[in-house]
């Protein structure tokens, strides 16, 4: 039993003797107690001041003695206002590091086969450029958090939309039959999600060649976009795409499929990946015929010009187009047919969507459509709405290849964190192979951390440089830590230490607040599930391992003579070790045993 467990105990235990309440004691959550306060543990008293008929002080000095004198685990209390702060008795903080130690999975919730199911959607490329520092952002944060729901009990499916239809995909195939000349990603010696995005980039750069020339004649810029003749001959491809034309299919398959490929390499490399993948080319259809339904319930209405709308007005938004007066979808249209699919593959509790805050009003129609549409979860599906990153030099565009790639981003990450850690010495002594894999896990780590530990919420800056830095709140600095860590439990099994019995042992101050640190993290894991936020993680990891370098500079492990002493710091060193690599294992970041 935790000590956050047997603190709401001794409170629900305490209010019932004292007021007569019965009180949940899942219901009494005790926070870690400010720094200004004495105290580990608080307790706010205003539920019980209504029954008790006193004043909030009053009730807490009640409660807190009577923890004095029933809880052995209390050693003593102060009120500030509502608020009870414990002290515990410093001695049974041994039996709480036994406790954790104990727990191979320790802050790790079983999953149960009658678990809620949550479903995550994340990434959702577009199959006419290679993914990019955007696409980074949402991938990190779409994986993390399907990690830290698993943690928290649930069954996770993760899943992906694939944009792999439209305009913009017509866009490339049409560039690369027109000036592409066969090449393959093997002729080129590009992955096919480079190379596909270079025709796209082509397109843009021949189109607006064209816009101007006709412009140049006279005609309006809005006209001459709508009638320059390569976004005319792009409409026709498409038109042909969607009758299903047997040469614009297979142009399409094997292109699509270049780009599939140079997408898995990536996610590969990322080390992220996915249970269900989904294409928008087979779900516009589904969607189509949901809103056809929807129109035969009343769900939707048709205007005179044949077009199809949902009235939300009652909702306090719009009119929302559905389907066009030609019949053909819009994006709201392809996301009803995913969901559509989605419910007849699983029988889904919950619904994630990691997409952009840009797309906030987007999600509010969704959720209202798919509950009049008799989704269950579609009132309450979740819009994991995430902030922009950005870098220095600014805003990132695709059409006019200034986009960051993910690929290039992690080269040049590996490579920084290869080229400072050994301005550092930190490779000094090792072979090729074991620099290579550090560099790797280092500059990856460092990427990753940079961008979990922000609110996802907030817009962000990225930047490389920053990112590595073996000092403050960093990927690096947290892996090497660890590393540290793991060195001081070999030289410990080198000399021959084990961890005997210490549970005679009074933890001193700095030991006591690495272990209450260490209570914390089950439920800092249910908080960052319950508020989607794998920044929760990452700045907990980032606390840990500040307090251990603390510890590991004021209490010495290795040259600790007494055994029982001795026996404890490795203890703690071990489990530290251990929650580390759990709760970077969270955000996807790999931690290296040297370094």
């Amino acid at each position: 039993m935790s000590i956050d467990d047997i603190v709401a105990q001794g409170v629900a235990r305490a209010v019932r003797e004292l007021y007569g309440v019965d009180a949940d004691p899942k219901s009494i959550v005790p926070q870690t107690t400010r720094k200004e306060f004495e105290g580990n543990l608080t307790v706010m008293v205003f539920p019980w001041v209504k029954a008790a008929r006193k004043a909030p002080e009053a009730v807490g000095q009640e409660i807190g003695q009577w923890l004095v004198d029933n809880e052995p685990a209390v050693d003593r209390f102060n009120v500030v206002k509502g608020f009870l702060n414990i002290v515990i008795e410093p001695s049974f903080w041994s039996t709480v590091l036994e406790h954790i130690a104990a727990d191979k999975n320790y802050g790790i919730t079983t999953v149960g086969p009658d678990a809620p199911l949550v479903m995550v959607e994340y990434s959702s490329p577009n199959t006419n450029k290679p993914l990019h520092l955007g696409h980074v952002r949402n991938i990190l944060l779409g994986w993390s958090l399907s990690q830290i729901l698993a943690a928290c009990g649930n069954r996770v499916v993760k899943t992906n939309i694939v944009n792999d239809r439209g305009i913009h995909i017509c866009k490339s195939m049409l560039a690369w039959k027109r000036w592409g000349e066969g090449v393959t990603p093997e002729k080129a010696g590009k992955k096919g999600d480079h190379l596909i995005g270079d025709f796209y980039v082509l397109f843009d750069k021949k189109y607006r060649e064209e816009v101007k020339e006709l412009v140049a004649t006279g005609m309006a810029e809005d006209e001459a976009k709508e009638k320059a003749p390569l976004m005319a001959e792009a409409r026709e491809m498409l038109r042909r795409w969607e009758q299903k034309d047997p040469e614009i299919r297979s142009l399409w398959e094997m292109m699509n499929s270049w780009v599939y490929a140079g997408f898995d390499d990536t996610y590969r490399r990322m080390g992220v990946g996915f249970d269900k993948i989904y294409y928008e080319s087979d779900t516009y259809l589904e969607g189509k015929d949901k809103v056809l339904e929807g129109l035969d319930s009343g769900v939707m209405y048709r205007k005179e010009d044949g077009s199809v709308w949902a009235d939300l007005t009652d909702a306090g938004l719009d009119h929302k187009l559905l389907l066009r007066a030609d019949g053909t979808s819009v994006y709201m249209t392809q996301d009803i047919g995913t969901a559509k699919l989605r419910f007849q593959d699983y029988p889904i509790d919950k619904m994630i969507y990691v997409v952009g805050n840009e797309q906030n009003y987007h999600f509010q129609v969704l959720s209202l459509l798919l509950d009049r549409l008799g989704f269950k979860w579609g009132k309450d599906l979740v819009h994991f709405s995430y902030g922009m990153v950005e870098l220095p030099e600014g805003k990132m565009k695709s059409r006019e290849g200034t986009v960051v790639d993910a690929d290039d981003l992690m080269d040049e990450m590996v490579s920084t964190a290869a080229e400072v850690s050994r301005e550092l010495g930190k490779l000094d002594g090792l072979t090729e192979a074991e620099i290579s894999e550090i560099s790797e896990t280092v500059g990856l780590g460092a990427l990753k951390y940079f961008l979990l530990k922000v609110d996802p919420r907030k817009n962000m800056m990225f930047n490389p440089k920053e990112s590595i830095d073996f000092n403050g709140n960093t990927g690096p600095f947290i892996q090497y830590t660890y590393a540290r860590m793991r060195s001081v439990l070999r030289n410990a099994a080198e000399k021959g230490f084990k961890v005997t019995d210490f549970s005679a042992v009074c933890p001193v101050e700095r030991e006591i607040t690495l272990i209450q640190t260490l209570a914390d993290f089950p439920s800092v894991v249910s908080e960052a599930g319950r508020s989607y936020s794998p920044a929760i993680i990452a700045n907990y990891a980032y606390d840990l391992v500040k307090q251990y370098n603390q510890f590991y500079h004021d209490c010495p492990v290795l040259r600790e003579e007494d055994e029982s002493r001795r026996s404890l710091r490795l203890c703690l060193t071990d489990v530290c070790s251990r929650t580390v690599a759990t709760a970077m294992g969270l955000l996807g970041i790999r931690v290296p045993e040297r370094m």
